[in-house]
């Protein structure tokens, strides 16, 4: 299949490597240089997408990033390239297309187990954008999309979370995150082509919801810090759980983040 990566990040990078290797062809869209010889690259920007010149596409994942998190970024990378992304691929047979989202589509901030069957309703602006842009492919590939909604990807550095342990003497409540390998996700992603039947949504996470204080702590007793003091047994954040994505046969490499952190702090030597 002729397979095409609209945004080519880090995640992107592994996807599109792993499905040349399975003997497909690669192209990718995105704003600056890329050298990878097993792709071909185009530099466009994705508001005036142009894909008339390329051979005819099977299959397309989508993984932008706002370059700022805040509301006007998140309506120019997500919901403003939707029409023109769509224009473009009208001319094209395609077969699939994947398109990354985020957890935060999920509203809930009070320590609820979420799955892939929970009703969606986002609390802030850019939850709000993030569901829009799902909405709008859907309706533009009814039968073809299919959204992925990771949750917090972690795996290629620590620096956040060393920053965070530092400046950290206590915490307010009990705040639940989640997290995905990069590498699982990128698996994932790639298993994807070979689901027969897919959903069309998948939550992608390691199944493993950590309170946030723990694993600061965590990072402070490697780092021989001192450690936070948590002020109250409140809860926030949510506990997410990737019940689909179990579903499909897909076995998880990364499930103790802290055990890949390990590695990552010991990489710092």
């Amino acid at each position: 299949m002729h397979i095409l990566f609209i945004g080519y990040g880090k995640t992107s990078r592994r996807v599109a490597k792993q499905l040349f290797e399975q003997g497909h062809q690669i192209t990718t869209i995105s704003q600056s240089p890329k050298t990878d010889e097993f792709a071909t690259h185009l530099i466009q920007d994705v508001h005036q997408l142009d894909l008339a010149p390329v051979p005819a596409i099977d299959w397309v994942y989508v993984l932008l990033s706002p370059s700022q998190s805040n509301i006007e970024a998140y309506q120019q990378t997500y919901v403003d390239s939707v029409a023109p992304i769509v224009a473009a691929l009208k001319q094209h047979p395609i077969q699939k297309i994947v398109v990354v989202s985020s957890t935060r589509v999920y509203g809930e901030n009070k320590g609820e187990c979420i799955d892939d069957e929970s009703c969606i309703q986002p609390i802030d602006e850019q939850g709000r954008l993030l569901l829009k842009m799902e909405q709008l492919y859907q309706q533009a590939f009814p039968k073809q999309c299919i959204i992925i909604r990771p949750t917090g990807i972690y795996g290629t550095s620590v620096s956040r979370m060393i920053k965070l342990a530092e400046i950290t003497k206590s915490y307010p409540q009990i705040h639940y995150s989640n997290r995905i390998h990069i590498d699982d996700l990128a698996r994932f992603l790639v298993q994807l082509i070979h689901v027969e039947h897919p959903e069309n949504s998948y939550i992608v996470s390691n199944n493993q919801p950590i309170p946030l204080h723990e694993t600061i702590q965590w990072f402070q007793r490697q780092l021989n810090l001192p450690e936070l003091l948590l002020e109250s047994e409140a809860l926030s954040g949510k506990r997410i759980y990737a019940t689909r994505m179990e579903k499909t046969g897909f076995k998880l490499e990364h499930e103790d983040c802290l055990g890949d952190y390990k590695k990552l702090l010991a990489q710092m030597g």
